[in-house]
């Protein structure tokens, strides 16, 4: 480990020879040559060993310092950048080559997008999956959209108070008194927190900080905002509680206490807020109620692109009945309600199962909810996959593997599937078309910018649901797949 934190300077062992020849330069730089999927620039040494640079971009040559060495390939940091690539910008953050939150600001807008649908149909095609077409990107503000957030908070040795986020790969704190993704409302308050949590008895018992917008009315225009703050307070402090409401009746939030360290309960610090967020239905505004802790979709501009992109792909005849597994607080389910002949939402809390039920009801939709263990589908869900013919997955991080060997093997016409990782997206995706489906359509969600994060959103169907263009397009993309299996070239036999 001799090399950790210097300047790399290879050694050439002529018996070993790169598979691909690495870009060269004339001296012991290394020239970076693509990205790697979270972002890295990916450039080989001499040896044709494999390194991962962070923050640099394709083309550039940079002289690096190894800080992890590994038997396949080393990672390294800049220590001198020799050349800019193109798309190379200044980080619109101060805290950008410090904080852990926002990976890619080095990045053009433009440049970070193309390279999240580069990574999206890579991964598909790593499954053998071709994607369609054209694959659009649902983009929208790329500063100010965080409407949710949660900041760590620390007393070191000395007393001293430390709010922000994580460093990059570590646990220390970054303090921070802006940020230029979070919602200007949230943003302005970080300065007042920090003098918040200086003024406290015991801010070592803080573990951190939860910060949501939601709207403060039912037509999602921005009037009535509210703010809330959630303080993780890992023992009661008595004094310390009635600085917080204080703190709350001066910004005029709403703010509550998360008390405990194993198992918690929320209290209210004041009069208990009915938290929204307005979100187009298509024939009617809806006004979805949530509490602190329930999933919801970070960004809500995206989201809504979402919602109206889910609905002009599956172009709803009224005679669809639905099943949105993952169904969180209504999100989707509600906003197809009027579109489809019956909306039948699951959802692994029982508490976010009863926030739809009342959502539904304060809508005026009829919608059945159901509790059910989503990662481990049972009788229950077998029968409502049979009892429906499109279905909508909206998964965690780990994708929904079970379901879609289950909705393979289905009646079911089509599947809507929103990502949040696109490596689960692909796993899946190969279930569903080894069971007949077909990609239709497929998009790139840009629901958190500036990071190498990417939402994205999926249609399947079966082929008797394509509309006949889509027919024929699909036809030509399994005479182009069995072409190249054909071929000499490939390898392919018959």
């Amino acid at each position: 480990m001799a090399m950790l934190g210097k300047r790399r300077v290879p050694a050439v062992r002529r018996e070993r020879q790169p598979t691909t020849p690495a870009a060269k330069s004339d001296d012991d730089s290394l020239i970076i040559e693509r990205l790697a999927h979270d972002g890295r620039g990916v450039a080989r040494d001499v040896e044709g060993k494999t390194v991962f640079v962070d923050a640099a971009l394709p083309g550039e040559r940079v002289e690096v310092a190894i800080h992890r060495q590994r038997k396949r390939y080393d990672e390294a940091h800049i220590r001198q950048r020799l050349s800019d690539a193109a798309s190379r910008v200044e980080p619109p953050c101060v805290y950008a080559t410090r904080c852990g939150g926002c990976d890619l600001q080095h990045l053009s807008v433009d440049g970070q997008r193309e390279h999240k649908r580069q990574v999206l149909i890579d991964l598909l095609k790593r499954q053998a999956i071709e994607a369609p077409d054209e694959v659009p990107m649902l983009v929208g503000d790329s500063a100010g959209y965080r409407r949710r957030a949660r900041l760590g908070v620390k007393c070191d040795a000395q007393g001293h108070v430390h709010l922000g986020f994580r460093a990059r790969g570590s646990e220390q704190l970054v303090d921070i008194d802006s940020c230029h993704v979070l919602a200007s409302p949230l943003a302005a308050l970080l300065p007042k927190l920090r003098a918040q949590l200086e003024s406290l008895e015991a801010p070592r018992h803080v573990g951190h900080l939860e910060l949501l917008l939601t709207d403060g009315d039912d037509d999602g225009d921005g009037d009535g905002d509210i703010i809330t703050v959630v303080v993780r307070q890992l023992r009661d402090v008595s004094e310390d509680a009635k600085r917080w409401r204080a703190f709350a009746g001066r910004e005029r939030l709403a703010c509550a206490l998360r008390r405990g360290r194993q198992s918690t309960d929320l209290v209210w610090l004041g009069d208990q807020p009915r938290l929204v967020t307005a979100i187009d239905g298509g024939r009617r505004q809806l006004s979805l109620a949530l509490a602190p802790g329930d999933f919801l979709q970070v960004n809500a501009e995206i989201n809504q692109r979402l919602i109206d992109t889910l609905r002009a792909w599956l172009a709803p005849r009224g005679s669809e009945r639905l099943l949105d597994l993952f169904a969180g607080i209504g999100n989707f389910s509600l906003a197809l309600a009027d579109d489809v002949a019956s909306v039948t939402a699951v959802e692994g809390s029982n508490e976010m199962v009863e926030r739809l039920r009342d959502n539904a009801d304060h809508n005026g939709l009829s919608v059945s909810a159901l509790q059910a263990d989503l990662n481990d589908p049972g009788a229950t869900i077998e029968e409502l996959i049979a009892a429906h013919d499109t279905v909508l997955l909206d998964p965690p991080r780990d994708g929904a593997d079970a379901l879609c060997r289950r909705l393979a093997q289905s009646d079911v016409t089509q599947v809507a599937y929103i990502s949040c990782d696109p490596a689960s997206l692909a796993r899946d995706a190969a279930h569903l078309l080894a069971g007949g489906f077909v990609l239709s359509h497929l998009a790139m969600a840009d629901m958190f910018p500036h990071t190498a994060h990417l939402e994205s959103l999926a249609l399947f169907q079966r082929p008797e649901r394509l509309e006949r263009p889509a027919r024929s397009a699909y036809r030509e993309r399994l005479r182009r797949q069995q072409s190249d299996l054909d071929s000499p070239v490939s390898g392919g036999k018959r």
